[in-house]
């Protein structure tokens, strides 16, 4: 039997069989001996020990597509980032972070803007001009109105996705509309491993429809930059790439050098100012942070 680790605790690790439900699994001592450690998001073969009390032993990992540290899960096929378009107000320099974290690991992101309904349509189209041009999907939604929600299900049909953002932005309300079982499935899992809903901050995933799974994980405040020298901060902003080559100066750090494509760019607003200033924000923070270490 197959099926997908979407939680693990303690040792045990709970795989939802689509169509069945949820065992609760125990891997194989191959795995220990081999130093391999079960993820959440893995695909694994499992045996089942007891169809009543929905036990079973892990036999199988498959092949891993990706794996992630922060949060520790496998096989994400792309991030949904949530933020509000008001209320709290957007956060763009903690967005753009979360969007270079993804860019590292190689991951697409979509952004979402939720709580459309709070703001008129010349801020919905300012917000779209920041991050569209660069090449990310950006999506308007308001999960009170109910407004957007069939083009979320769209963009995560048939995919894994983790679904990330700051406290305050309607997170919790849109998962609950997307996947109304949720709640369900987070109580039957909460009964095998008798903890409380809101108890944990392990990640998990949750089932929405075939093939299709969405991973919670804590609201985030703050994001510190790592592993990143500064001089490689500029390959993580997309639509630096097309003016690079305008340059004067190989390795430009496009902050001070004259004749900067960038700069250029910039001023003749095919680059956000938005995305430039957090872009200067940033490089200085790493050029101090290497000063001081």
């Amino acid at each position: 039997m197959q099926g997908k680790i979407i939680k693990g605790i303690a040792g045990f690790y709970y795989v939802h069989v689509a169509g069945i439900g949820i065992f609760e699994c125990k891997p194989k001592g191959i795995f220990r001996k081999e130093k391999i450690k079960p993820l959440v998001g893995d695909n694994v073969e499992m045996e089942l020990l007891d169809s009543q009390e929905m036990k079973g032993n892990i036999t199988e990992i498959f092949t891993r597509k990706n794996e992630l540290i922060r949060p520790a899960v496998a096989n994400i096929d792309q991030a949904l980032v949530i933020f509000a378009a008001d209320k709290p107000k957007p956060n763009f320099n903690l967005l753009d972070r979360f969007l270079i974290t993804m860019e590292q690991r190689q991951v697409e992101t979509i952004i979402c803007f939720n709580k459309q309904d709070l703001v008129g349509a010349d801020e919905l189209y300012n917000l779209r001009t920041i991050y569209e041009p660069c090449g990310y999907q950006v999506l308007l939604v308001s999960a009170k109105m109910q407004e957007g929600l069939g083009e979320i299900h769209h963009v995560l049909e048939g995919k894994t996705t983790t679904v990330a953002g700051p406290s305050g932005v309607g997170k919790s309300s849109l998962i609950n509309l997307l996947s109304p079982e949720a709640e369900m499935e987070t109580g039957e899992l909460s009964d095998k491993i008798a903890r409380g809903k809101h108890t944990t901050r392990h990640s998990q995933l949750l089932y929405i429809d075939q093939e299709t799974y969405i991973m919670d994980t804590p609201g985030f405040s703050s994001l510190y930059l790592t592993e990143i020298e500064k001089e490689e901060l500029g390959r993580y902003f997309r639509e630096f790439e097309t003016y690079e080559p305008y340059c004067r100066f190989q390795g430009c750090s496009h902050t001070h050098e004259p004749d900067c494509g960038v700069k250029a760019a910039l001023a003749e607003g095919k680059i956000s100012s938005v995305r430039y200033d957090d872009y200067v924000m940033l490089y200085e923070e790493l050029k101090n942070v290497r000063k001081y270490t």
